[in-house]
């Protein structure tokens, strides 16, 4: 008969009210002067009670339920007219139809039952004394005041259930968020480790041996041990260089910058924000340091905008112009002041990067980020970075060559000596 959790509490309660009706019905029946038709009406209303009781589909605000409390209270009314003693009957009532019953719909029964446990008392010819008019009344009032303030406390406490299980559901998802942030954070870092240090040493060894090998005559002893000693640096360099494609962040595994970035505009449009991504120029190759620099402050932006700023629309731009690569974020929320935040404001996006972060990793790749904001008037952040020479992207993803050999800037600004 009730749809929620049998806790030790609801289930005392139940059984209590279980136990008054029956008790006050077999009391109606012991007090009978009536004959054998009272018992026996006591008695169907008992089976029908137990009925309903044990019943599964007798659930609150269901038809089932209107329809046993409509036969419980034809039951009652018949054992009124044959009793007065049936009066008493009511109070268990006034519990089942404002459990059972809409508030709509309960109310106002619990005011007819009343109503009718009085009118018991004109029909029978009892004596009428204020305690007639006030008792069905005042036992109706108090079973309203504990159903409601019953049904009161178990939505409150609903309720606090749900924000303990969003709660935990909720730290569980920030605990993976924060593993799966520090395990991209670490991959970036050694990509960038492999390539600024092994990587780069590899491609100076491969010059000097090259080098070597034009000074030395074509039939020294020396000669054969330089050339395979140039071929296993060569190897080494592709293996380091495959590494750092593997530690790669997974965005930029399958494709372009620009492909990651039209993909992180998708994901982050929902029906508050609107996310458009755009490329302006003609795209050149970057190397992976840019890309990955590029992708993060795309993220970290966005993330601002989804938490902080409010914003319904949101627009990425990547331009390449020719000496330079730039990423526009522009939002239309409801900005910040610069000055009094510090620039400290922080994302909860991939990678957990604020502007100072941001700033930090277009300075390591000689570039600028600027951000122009104000309170009520969105937000625009620019990271512009410049382009290496197209001779140092080739010999950043390929073996150097001879016109490489003379001593050209490799990739990230490092110096091969010759």
């Amino acid at each position: 008969m009730d749809s929620r959790s049998h806790t030790t509490v609801t289930t005392a309660l139940r059984l209590c009210l279980h136990a008054l009706l029956v008790g006050l019905l077999a009391l109606t029946a012991v007090r009978s002067t009536s004959g054998t038709a009272v018992v026996v009406l006591a008695g169907v209303m008992a089976a029908l009670y137990g009925a309903g009781a044990l019943a599964p589909y007798v659930q609150p605000h269901t038809r089932a339920a209107a329809v046993w409390l409509a036969a419980l209270g034809a039951v009652w009314l018949a054992l009124l007219v044959l009793s007065p003693d049936a009066l008493w009957v009511a109070f268990p009532l006034y519990f089942l139809q404002l459990h059972l019953l809409p508030v709509r719909r309960g109310v106002p029964a619990v005011v007819v039952t009343a109503a009718a446990a009085i009118a018991c008392f004109v029909l029978h010819n009892q004596a009428i004394n204020p305690g007639t008019f006030i008792g069905p009344p005042l036992g109706a009032a108090v079973a309203v005041a504990t159903v409601l303030g019953y049904d009161a406390l178990y939505r409150e406490s609903e309720r606090r259930r749900e924000l303990i299980e969003e709660l935990v559901s909720t730290r569980a998802e920030l605990a993976e968020a924060e593993r799966a942030a520090g395990t991209l954070a670490e991959r970036e870092r050694l990509a960038r480790e492999i390539h600024d240090t092994l990587a780069q040493g590899l491609s100076s060894i491969q010059l000097l041996l090259r080098a070597a090998e034009r000074t030395l005559p074509a039939d020294a002893p020396a000669t054969a041990h330089v050339r395979r000693a140039r071929g296993t640096a060569q190897d080494n360099l592709a293996e380091a260089r495959r590494f750092v494609r593997a530690l790669s962040p997974p965005d930029l595994e399958h494709g372009s910058l620009a492909a990651a970035l039209s993909r992180l505009a998708s994901r982050t449009s929902t029906q508050e924000l609107t996310v458009r991504f755009a490329v302006s120029g003609t795209p050149v190759a970057l190397p992976t340091p840019y890309e990955v620099a590029l992708l993060r402050t795309a993220q970290s932006a966005l993330a601002n905008a989804v938490r902080h700023s409010g914003a319904r629309r949101a627009e990425i731009t990547l331009s390449f112009m020719g000496t330079s690569v730039s990423l526009d974020v522009v939002d239309d929320g409801r900005g910040f002041d610069p000055e009094s935040s510090g620039g400290s404001r922080r994302s909860s996006g991939s990678g957990g990067f604020g502007l100072p972060a941001m700033r930090s990793r277009a300075r390591s790749l000689g570039g600028t980020l600027s951000v122009e904001t104000a309170p009520g008037q969105g937000t625009a952040l620019a990271a512009t970075l410049p382009l290496p020479a197209a001779a140092d992207r080739r010999a950043a993803w390929e073996e150097p060559s001879v016109a490489g050999e003379t001593g050209g800037k490799f990739f990230g600004g490092k110096e091969a000596a010759a």
